[in-house]
């Protein structure tokens, strides 16, 4: 009888899109030209692909639930980012969005960890061994929740949201200046669980 090979669920790392890896927008990203990379979160990006991990984006997109901009066009943008980032080396595997106002009461908007425990059910993944970046304490409560570790860092929102996280962290959350500065935690992390 031959054996059968199980594949064991991966860590992965999870980042906010808007404020990690592109500029925060007062009025929202509503065009393609409104797009302005962060150079670090790109080279962060490459690093973490090229040690193998795979890296999902997931983004609350209020813009759709305020009536600023139907989905279908903040999904054709978010797939122009991806599809950016990917020509650049970054090895993007999926994005969630959610479209929803905190009104809602959904699942999937950050804090709640809906977007995380989806991709987590969709691609074997196992959060208690992932890594979720964000420039907001919802993203490090959506880690949290999900079971996953949370750093911040301090491009976009993050420098104004630093202190609330410490307080609320209680010290549990790592904070970094970008991407970059947090490359080697987030490796470490990635790398500490296989």
């Amino acid at each position: 009888m031959g054996s059968i090979e199980t594949v064991a669920p991966r860590a992965a790392l999870f980042l906010d899109r808007d404020g990690v890896i592109i500029e925060n927008r007062p009025n929202y990203v509503r065009q393609k030209s409104d797009v302005s990379f962060i150079d670090e979160a790109i080279v962060a990006g490459r690093e973490v692909t090229q040690a193998g991990h795979p890296i999902f984006v997931v983004s609350n997109q209020a813009v759709v639930g305020k009536g600023i901009m139907p989905l279908d066009e903040v999904v054709s943008i978010n797939e122009w980012i991806m599809d950016s980032l990917r020509s650049k080396g970054v090895g993007i595997v999926a994005a969630y969005i959610c479209p929803h106002v905190g009104e809602d009461n959904c699942d999937c908007r950050k804090p709640r960890p809906g977007m995380l425990i989806r991709a987590a059910s969709e691609h074997g993944l196992d959060l208690s061994r992932s890594v979720m970046v964000g420039d907001n304490l919802r993203d490090l409560q959506a880690a949290e929740a999900a079971g996953a570790k949370g750093k911040l860092v301090r491009t976009g929102m993050g420098a104004d949201q630093e202190q609330e996280v410490l307080r609320v962290g209680l010290g549990k959350w790592l904070v970094f200046d970008h991407l970059l500065h947090a490359l080697p935690s987030i490796l470490s992390d990635l790398e500490g669980s296989i």
